[in-house]
């Protein structure tokens, strides 16, 4: 591993291929001990209500501005505010998804659906996705972030792909960014696709809740621009939204080791070998809404978003007590890494090409 000094110290295994690391079962019991005598996984209802007031805030503001500016290019601009603040949004759905708000799973879930009817996000489908890949991260078979048909992420992947699949995964790092620029309306679909199949709980309401968010985007934007500058305006919007949202998720786990579970790993290890911190500071705490903190995370999803600093410290020296890989590296550097890993994914698909 490339991006940190901790992973290249232990020389433990390269991405695709790490060896089968065994652990005392004891270990991640060991280490929620003093996470909890900590009180790292107390609710802090101060600093969400506050993250949360702000973050309505701002994207109240930004829409409060497109209605002041009209039929103007200058809603390009507006747009991009927009992303930026959606995916602020969206964070706080994640945090309630996880339950790192409040106290009953009920009165969180009521947080996320709000906001994820704002910006038009099925909570209920999103839920059971990112639970999915909680329990099973950088696992070939069965974590759903990695079950991207025109993408591989693994050489074992790569050799499944067929047809156009095939191309795209050959040259998946050079059309990575503009595939990101899709993830909004992917996301879009994949919700209203959930909701139209059955495949969440709340089925009525999340209908209601995506209904009446698209009926207001649109009216909005219809309403207040000119066919021409709607389409672009919408574009902007959604492309830079995706992007910004696939930006912030991607330097989690790829490029990391991935798994089909025949390593033997626990729990501990399991979610440590498959993550990646990305180092910066309180900005980059801002920007990736605390998935820089995606090692302790995954160890610990209910942890609320503000306790995660603090417990990288007492987690990176546990790891290193144990003799356990810790993966982190800066916000570039983390980019770089998830893209030459694609480009060497891709590498006997170019091949056998030529």
């Amino acid at each position: 591993m490339r991006c940190t000094e901790e992973f290249r110290l232990s020389q433990t295994a390269p991405a695709q291929a790490p060896e089968k690391v065994m652990g005392a079962s004891t270990d991640f019991a060991d280490l929620s001990r003093t996470v909890k005598q900590a009180g790292l996984l107390d609710r802090r209802l101060g600093d969400y209500a506050l993250r949360i007031a702000l973050t309505l805030l701002a994207f109240a503001a930004a829409w409060a501005l497109f209605g002041y500016l009209g039929d103007t290019w200058w809603q390009v601009g507006t747009a991009a505010l927009l992303a930026v603040a959606g995916t602020h949004v969206a964070f706080i759905g994640h945090d309630a998804g996880h339950k790192q708000i409040l106290r009953g799973r009920r009165a969180n879930d009521a947080v996320g659906l709000l906001h994820g009817a704002l910006i038009g996000i099925g909570y209920g489908w999103w839920v059971g996705k990112h639970n999915r890949h909680h329990a099973n991260p950088n696992h070939e078979d069965d974590d759903p972030d990695l079950d991207l048909p025109i993408l591989a992420f693994s050489e074992r992947q790569g050799a499944s792909r067929r047809g156009l699949a095939r191309w795209t995964s050959a040259h998946q790092a050079y059309l990575f960014g503009p595939l990101l620029l899709l993830e909004g309306f992917n996301l879009h679909w994949s919700s209203a696709l959930a909701v139209w199949q059955g495949r969440t709980k709340r089925r009525g309401l999340e209908a209601a809740l995506l209904g009446a968010h698209t009926a207001a985007y649109l009216a909005a934007v219809l309403l207040v621009l000119s066919p021409g500058r709607a389409v672009v305006f919408i574009a902007v919007h959604q492309g830079l939204w995706g992007l910004y949202m696939g930006l912030s998720f991607a330097p989690n786990h790829k490029g990391m080791p991935t798994t089909t579970g025949a390593e033997g790993w626990d729990f501990l290890r399991k979610q440590v070998l498959t993550s990646r911190n990305v180092r910066g500071g309180r900005w980059v705490d801002l920007a990736l809404g605390g998935l820089n903190y995606q090692i302790e995370h995954h160890l610990f999803p209910n942890m609320p978003r503000a306790s995660l600093r603090r417990a990288q410290p007492l987690v990176r020296a546990f790891c290193t007590e144990r003799g356990i890989p810790y993966a982190q590296c800066g916000l570039v550097a983390s980019y770089r890494d998830v893209l030459r890993h694609l480009h060497e994914v891709g590498a006997p698909l170019r091949a056998a090409q030529r």
